[in-house]
């Protein structure tokens, strides 16, 4: 038992290893929230607004099931733990799901349309079901992996290394397997590729994460008494309703994943990369107008420069998060993507379509070919430095509510002495899903004021209204979700010295029931007085 006057420490690679679980499950963020409105357009030729308003419909079932989940998971402790069931049968869930979905519904004639319509449903939801499973063990497992303030925020960093491995794979590979020599344009052959691509990586995650939580999945790492808590659902809104933190990080984690799922949506980048970086236009042998759509030669860049820039920002949160405590680090980077993204405003209202002055521009011609030259401008240098800038801001941050939430799990049990992670971590996710949830929406209502019925993709030529589409999506209404979450962060009291001394006195009362105090007595006679006065008598 690594543990040390009552600070419960994990070794670097449970560390390390733990946040695979949300890589896996990050695996099919891409897989099927990215891309579920295109396959059902595009490939079973469902209506557009069906398929979106589908995806918002699915993840609102999928956050209602998120409490129900996290209070079986709560009243769990078998052989095989409290957290790892949930990780397999998730994972397994999701793989059986994924697959019939993508590779065996387009086997159904387009003259059976309404079985199309029928097995989208159903195994879209099936799929939510084995999410919901996997997704809730990120955030619950956190208060048992460790209590320690100084290790919690390493979470964002292995974190971010899962996210390249899982979602960043994923969003690297799609575009690639997208080509026209390979699969085409996100059409049934491509989502035939693209699944077992995901389903093996996604299991290998899922494996990994397992041996990094495997030692901290027993008993005797579940709060002060190390029973099992049997709350009821009707309980839930008592908790949320007392525990002021976990209402704030709600507000601030809900933002800052609204700003990150609108703003990478595949959708909103095909259009800011490749509609609106049209160079002129070509006609074919039918005389048709024909514009050049430059999405394969920025988006691939322009991802990697944003992964190349949150870099630094995912060490420098690390390190504020450590000294001032993770409250200050968010709003501190969330703050500076804020205030650079007001550039990356400015510089979509400026751009002009068909000016090559005046939008991005990298290079022409094939970025293999004879023809290849580099043609960088000034406004692509200004762009990316705004939006590199506060995309490695943000995407820092995103995930930093994460283990933001043990600390609120550790203040429910300082408050009311239940350890409750399964239902801590499923509410914080059940608001998180369904702010989310209105990303594919927003996108088709938004694209249904400029009359485009279909959503846009890598050949989709660019329409009068579509920039300011991209102004709303792109930066306002992340710009507004992060102006929230620095309201909602300001009232956050979860400050570094206050975590510690939460810490503290749930590891007084952990040790005093130990020795056979009651649980009633440690917490009325056990307070933040009582640890403070035998701190600085031991120091004396």
């Amino acid at each position: 038992m690594n543990e040390t006057n009552g600070v419960n420490r994990a070794k670097f690679y449970q560390l390390a290893l733990f946040p695979m679980n949300n890589g896996a499950t990050n695996v099919y963020f891409v897989l099927i929230l990215s891309y579920i409105a295109t396959f059902g357009n595009k490939v079973l030729g469902i209506a557009m607004v069906f398929a979106s308003f589908m995806v918002t419909g699915m993840r609102v079932f999928d956050a209602i099931t998120d409490p129900i989940i996290g209070a079986i998971m709560d009243k769990t402790d078998g052989k095989f733990g409290k957290f790892r069931p949930f990780m397999v049968i998730g994972n397994v869930v999701m793989a059986i799901s994924v697959i019939a979905l993508y590779i065996l519904t387009p086997l159904v004639p387009a003259s059976a349309m309404w079985l199309r319509y029928t097995l989208f449903i159903l195994l879209y939801a099936v799929w939510v079901i084995g999410y919901t499973f996997q997704t809730s063990v990120t955030r619950s497992a956190q208060p048992v992996l460790t209590n320690d303030p100084k290790q919690r925020p390493l979470f964002t960093v292995f974190n971010t290394i899962a996210s390249l491995v899982g979602m960043g794979a994923m969003q690297f590979v799609g575009p690639i397997i997208a080509g026209d020599n390979i699969a085409g344009d996100y059409n049934s052959t491509w989502f035939a590729i693209m699944t077992p691509v995901g389903v093996v990586i996604s299991v290998i995650l899922t494996v990994l994460a397992i041996i990094g939580i495997w030692e901290k999945d027993q008993t005797k790492y579940f709060g002060i008494g190390g029973k099992q808590e049997q709350v009821q659902l009707r309980e839930y809104v008592d908790i949320v309703k007392n525990n002021k933190p976990l209402q704030r990080l709600m507000v601030a984690g809900g933002g800052c994943k609204l700003a990150l799922s609108i703003a990478t949506n595949v959708t909103v980048l095909c259009m800011l990369y490749g509609c609106m970086t049209q160079f002129g236009t070509t006609v074919n042998a039918a005389g048709e107008i024909i514009g050049q759509n430059r999405y394969d030669s920025l988006y691939l860049i322009m991802m990697v420069m944003g992964y190349v820039f949150s870099a630094p920002f995912f060490l420098l949160t690390v390190r504020t998060s450590q000294k001032h405590g993770q409250k200050k680090s968010l709003m501190t980077y969330v703050a500076v993507a804020f205030a650079c993204y007001i550039g990356v405003l400015v510089m979509l209202l400026l751009w002009r379509f068909g000016d090559p002055n005046w939008n991005l521009n990298i290079f022409e011609g094939a970025l293999f070919g004879p023809d290849f030259k580099i043609t960088i401008n000034l406004y692509t240098v200004l762009f990316v430095l705004f939006f590199g800038v506060g995309y490695g801001a943000y995407y820092a941050t995103a995930d930093m509510p994460i283990p933001m939430v043990a600390d609120c799990a550790d203040y429910e049990t300082y408050r009311s002495g239940k350890f409750i992670p399964g239902i801590m971590g499923t509410l914080f996710s059940l608001v998180d899903k369904l702010v989310s949830s209105l990303s594919a929406t927003v996108v088709s209502v938004a694209l249904l004021f400029i009359g485009v019925h279909e959503l846009p993709t890598k050949t989709t030529l660019y329409v009068d209204g579509m920039n300011w589409v991209v102004i709303a999506l792109f930066c306002l209404i992340p710009m507004a979700a992060w102006a929230l979450t620095l309201w909602s962060m300001k009232g956050y009291s979860l400050d570094g010295e206050r975590i510690k001394t939460i810490q503290a006195v749930n590891a007084a009362r952990k040790a005093a029931v130990a020795d056979g105090m009651s649980m009633e007595e440690a917490m009325a006679t056990i307070t933040d007085e009582t640890v403070t006065n035998a701190t600085v008598t031991e120091q004396a």
